[in-house]
C-alpha cells in the first residue's frame, strides 16, 4: 500500500527555510496534498538560519510515499541531497517514469549531476550555473520545461510555489492563491 502525496518536499539539515515553508504552505492554501520528508534520520530537522522543521516523516519510513512532484529546496544542505543515495535513486526513477520533480536555489545542481537537466531549460543560484551540467540556462527567475521545474533561490520561491501549484491545480488556482497573498501573478 502507497501513501500518495501530489508534493513531497525533501529537507535535510541546512536547507533553506523560506525555499521549504514556503512551498508548503502556498501548495497546501492551494489545496494539495504535501508531505515533508526528512532525509535525516530524524523527524527534527535544522534549517539554514536554526529553524527547525519537524517533518511529517522520515525517508527512511516512508519508502513507499509517492508524489506527483517530487521538491528540493536549496540551502548549504544541497550538498547533504547529492551524498544520500536513497532519494538519488528516488529521483532517478520518478525522472525515468516521467514524473515532476522541482528544486530551487542550489538544489537544480543535484538534477545537474544525475543528467536529469540534459538539454533542458534550468536556472539555479547564479554562482552555481556551471554546475547545472548540459543545460540552457535561462535569464528567467523560474523555468518549467516539461516535467522539470527550477528556480533562482530565496526571492524567488513564492513565484516558484505558484509555479508549483500551477501545474498541479492550474492557473485559475495558483492565480487565487496569489491574490489572497497579495503577490502580483501573471499566469
Amino acid at each position: 500500500m502507497y501513501d500518495e502525496y501530489e508534493a513531497v518536499v525533501f529537507l535535510t539539515d541546512g536547507f533553506e527555510e523560506i525555499e521549504a515553508v514556503s512551498v508548503m504552505d502556498v501548495l497546501r492554501r492551494g489545496g494539495v496534498k504535501v508531505v515533508s520528508v526528512s532525509l535525516t534520520g530524524k523527524h527534527e530537522v535544522m534549517g539554514k538560519h536554526y529553524i527547525t522543521i519537524v517533518a511529517d516523516k522520515i525517508l527512511d519510513q516512508a519508502k513507499d510515499t509517492h508524489g506527483s512532484v517530487l521538491i528540493l529546496p536549496g540551502g548549504p544542505g544541497f550538498m547533504k541531497l547529492k551524498q544520500h543515495e536513497l532519494l538519488l535513486e528516488l529521483l532517478r526513477l520518478h525522472h525515468k517514469d516521467g514524473g515532476r520533480i522541482a528544486a530551487i536555489c542550489a538544489a537544480p545542481t543535484v538534477l545537474g549531476e544525475l543528467g536529469i537537466l540534459t538539454d533542458k531549460t534550468a536556472v539555479c543560484y547564479p554562482t552555481m550555473e556551471n554546475q547545472l551540467d548540459a543545460a540552457n540556462i535561462s535569464e528567467a527567475t523560474t523555468v518549467t520545461d516539461e516535467n522539470i521545474t527550477t528556480s533562482k533561490g530565496p526571492a524567488t520561491s513564492i513565484e516558484f510555489a505558484l509555479e508549483i501549484l500551477r501545474i498541479i491545480k492550474g492557473g485559475t488556482e495558483a492565480a487565487k492563491v496569489a491574490d489572497g497573498m497579495l503577490f502580483d501573478y501573471a499566469t
